[in-house]
């Protein structure tokens, strides 16, 4: 029996190996605490429409349709929902924006019936209709509700999640591919 002998190389190699595992774990743990706490994140994890802080709260809104019937929030169908609510006397940039808000909702494909469009007040007579279109009154408390909703240059677009917190604005003339991109990751995380 004869025990290898004694290497301090050795000893040492594996010493600097143990330190070079400890500084690459807990380096990469300290850069992204880093990068965390400054406030970056990666462009995909940014929204595009202005995040509502404090979400304005809908929860305890009925609305009423323009045919008469009522819209209640519905939590559990899972239901997220852009909203209009333009100006009386909005011609062609109303038509404009139902066109878009369409489009928007048909690239949603398979999860296009996740999505409700509520639109409140007069829906422009030449612009498409589809399934989730909702023609709310004009004069729904909803519209005091919205931030920011008269807004001189032009109609923003807003979000309700599932439960009826209005969490996102977009500004007038907002690019519709942002809306979609922003409500698509938000069907994806209920």
């Amino acid at each position: 029996m004869d025990p290898k002998p004694f290497d301090p190389a050795q000893r040492r190699r594996g010493r600097w190996m143990l330190v070079g595992l400890f500084a690459l774990f807990f380096g990469t743990v300290f850069g992204a605490g880093l990068l965390r706490f400054s406030g970056w994140q990666p462009a995909a994890h940014k929204n595009h429409g202005q995040m509502l802080q404090p979400p304005a709260d809908a929860r305890d809104l009925t609305l009423s349709l323009s045919d008469g019937g009522r819209y209640d929030w519905k939590p559990a169908e899972r239901r997220w929902r852009i909203v209009a609510a333009p100006a009386p006397g909005c011609t062609q940039a109303c038509t404009k924006l139902a066109t878009d808000l369409d489009t928007v909702w048909q690239l949603f494909g398979h999860n296009a019936d996740e999505v409700d469009i509520l639109w409140l007040g007069d829906y422009p007579a030449d612009a498409p209709r589809h399934s989730a279109l909702r023609l709310v009154r004009a004069d729904d408390p909803l519209r005091t509700r919205l931030p920011q909703v008269d807004d001189a240059a032009g109609t923003p677009v807003y979000v309700i999640d599932p439960h009826g917190f209005i969490i996102l604005r977009y500004a007038p003339g907002f690019d519709p591919g942002h809306l979609r991109t922003d409500v698509a990751k938000l069907i994806k995380l209920i």
